[in-house]
């Protein structure tokens, strides 16, 4: 089964995948990656700066989009070029939306690719993380 290049259209949406970080995951996430900033899992740091509350790790972030690519892609094909950028701010305890949609399909060099968009968005719509991707599809 799986993904099959010749049953991919443009405007095509990825599943939905659905994140709600908690303040533990944010402590897990500074101790594997390294990123102590207090912001991430210090409250009373975190408003000391002007914040409202404790805020997901933009790294963090760019797993999860990371995962939705990943999760679409599955053994069909492979990700070639991924990148996103940290426009807006997620707090835990709120659902972290992760969407996508295919931008555009070609052949290149012998190879068959798909442009995606993707980003993470909170419950009201707002857009905090835009990224993009290019899969390389087997089939």
């Amino acid at each position: 089964m799986g993904l099959k290049f010749s049953e991919i259209s443009e405007g095509q949406e990825l599943p939905v995948l659905k994140k709600n970080c908690t303040s533990q995951q944010l402590v897990q996430w500074a101790a594997g990656s390294g990123d102590f900033y207090q912001i991430h899992y210090d409250k009373d740091f975190a408003l000391g700066t002007g914040l409202n509350n404790i805020i997901v790790h933009g790294a963090l972030k760019n797993a999860f989009l990371g995962q939705l690519v990943h999760d679409w892609v599955g053994a069909s094909g492979r990700i070639k070029k991924y990148g996103c950028s940290y426009r807006g701010m997620d707090e835990p305890n709120n659902d972290i939306i992760c969407k996508g949609i295919v931008r555009r399909k070609y052949e290149e060099n012998g190879e068959k690719l798909v442009d995606i968009e993707c980003w993470t968005e909170k419950a009201d719509g707002t857009k905090t993380t835009p990224g993009s991707a290019t899969v390389k599809l087997f089939n």
